[in-house]
């Protein structure tokens, strides 16, 4: 496996080894020891699947400790812009993101450590986007940045994507008092 880590700490961008053959591919999803190895030294508490057509955006979410949550995530069919914003206030990022594709050509996965807004646009229908995650879900904990924000400034690359409702009332980054260290 190929690991690459991006320009903000703590991220890491995690390249499998595919093995192709004439009856298809397989890989690795997850090792305990390859991941442990990497400084991820978490439990995943639980596995979360979705299904977007092209233009869905989710995000940006994230849950307040002490339910906060790291995610490691990939794209099991189609492709999605995954945007991540650093909420760690000691952190020499924080407000920026990071974003980069993951689809189901590369089979790349990203892990995002507990401190950060997540979010993803789908780019093609029928996406599905898999990750597993260090807590579970907890709906007091839950909380949104606002997908839009000017001051995040994030380049989605759609001007009228699909949002929920809920998405729609995420917090500016300017009110956002972070509960992350």
């Amino acid at each position: 496996m190929e690991v690459s880590k991006p320009f903000i700490d703590g991220l890491l961008v995690l390249k499998p080894t595919v093995y192709v053959d004439d009856r298809g591919y397989f890989l690795e999803t997850y090792n305990i020891d390859v991941i442990q190895g990497l400084g991820i030294i978490y439990q995943f508490r639980q596995d979360n699947e979705s299904l977007s057509s092209k233009g869905v955006l989710r995000g940006l979410h994230f849950q307040k400790p002490p339910y906060a949550q790291g995610k490691l995530v990939r794209v099991i069919s189609g492709r999605v812009l995954d945007v991540v914003v650093d909420l760690r206030k000691s952190s020499p990022t924080y407000g920026q993101h990071y974003s980069l594709e993951l689809n189901a050509e590369n089979k790349w996965m990203f892990w995002i450590p507990p401190g950060f807004a997540h979010g993803f646009m789908a780019l093609e229908n029928n996406t599905i986007f898999s990750y597993k995650c260090t807590h579970v879900y907890n709906k007091e904990a839950e909380e949104c940045l606002l997908w839009n924000d000017p001051e995040l400034n994030i380049q989605w690359g759609m001007e009228d994507p699909l949002v929920s409702e809920k998405d729609k009332l995420g917090l500016l980054l300017k009110d956002l008092k972070t509960p992350f260290k």
